[in-house]
């Protein structure tokens, strides 16, 4: 997608601090961290959103979970993380491209919100 920031940050059109890649998926640090240690994973694949995804996406969506694992580990945060993805501007989707936001580094509260 021509106007998709993350489509952009995967094709190295726009910066970003990547600290992971694979044939697969990027992940990045998120330009308004919301907690001390925050990521986000994309796939390479444009697909706006969790709903977006269909049964040929089912081990995309597995190999996104191993790499929060990764990422998590690499990060220093594998002892308690934050995984969560939006879906649809009701839920506070701001990029309409598939992403989880690894949070992590402090306490997480409960409900979130």
């Amino acid at each position: 997608m021509a106007d998709c920031i993350f489509c952009k940050i995967i094709a190295r059109q726009v910066p970003s601090e990547i600290i992971y890649e694979d044939d697969l998926t990027v992940a990045f640090k998120d330009v308004n961290p919301q907690a001390p240690t925050h990521l986000l994973i994309v796939p390479k694949k444009h697909i706006a959103g969790l709903s977006a995804c269909g049964a040929d996406d089912t081990a995309l969506l597995g190999h996104m979970q191993m790499v929060a694992v990764a990422v998590a580990e690499k990060a220093g945060v594998a002892s308690g993380y934050r995984l969560v993805t939006n879906n649809g501007r009701a839920a506070g989707q701001s990029v309409d491209h598939l992403h989880y936001h690894l949070l992590g580094g402090r306490c997480m509260q409960w409900p979130p919100g």
